[in-house]
């Protein structure tokens, strides 16, 4: 990967973060949390949801680091009342899904639309986005705190077992490096990431 390539996909990778925060903006502000919606995070903004750390130092650090071999990040959480919700412990799973499966339906989207499009660089583009959203959609799935799996499943366990399970998050970062520079993640995320996309018909 050049520099030229990690640009265009850092802007792809952007515009599906953005849709990502946004969803679990809007979903939360339905379901009674209207805390996103007064830090100025509901909206489709990609501005207000870049953190200079986690989405460009870390990425930026990783690529350099890897010899290009490797790029991780992070848009900015959106925040959310747990408290605020209508029902929390249902909401908060509502919530957390809200933001995949966002990534899920606009890969759906532009899938449906490419078929309709000639094989022209606009094309290769999309069959890029369409790539990253499933790939975003499916990691954040992953049970592990603190991506949105992690949520839904402390929002299915008994309160007593949630805490216990939430305590792992000071140290999620570290196993999510662990998992990446081991290789976990190719027997973990790429098989489900080639079905969904052979499901769109991409691959």
């Amino acid at each position: 990967m050049n520099l030229l390539n990690l640009l265009g996909s850092f802007v792809l990778l952007i515009i599906a973060m953005t849709v990502h925060e946004f969803a679990h903006g809007l979903t939360a502000y339905k379901l009674g949390d209207s805390t996103a919606k007064y830090s100025g995070r509901l909206t489709l903004n990609p501005l207000a949801h870049i953190d200079p750390i986690w989405t460009i130092a870390v990425p930026l650090m990783l690529y350099i680091s890897s010899g290009g071999r490797f790029v991780f990040g992070a848009a900015k959480p959106v925040p959310i009342n747990y408290w605020a919700l209508k029902n929390p412990k249902r909401d908060i799973i509502l919530v957390s899904l809200s933001g995949p499966l966002a990534n899920f339906i606009f890969a759906g989207a532009l899938a449906f639309l490419i078929r309709f499009l000639p094989a022209t660089l606009l094309s290769a583009l999309l069959i890029e986005l369409i790539a990253i959203n499933v790939v975003l959609g499916v990691f954040n799935l992953i049970p592990l705190p603190p991506l949105d799996g992690s949520r839904v499943v402390a929002g299915l366990l008994p309160e007593s077992l949630a805490a216990g399970y939430a305590a792992v998050e000071p140290y999620g970062f570290i196993i999510l490096m662990f998992l990446f520079f081991f290789g976990g993640f190719g027997s973990i995320i790429w098989p489900v990431v080639e079905i969904t996309l052979r499901l769109l018909g991409i691959a």
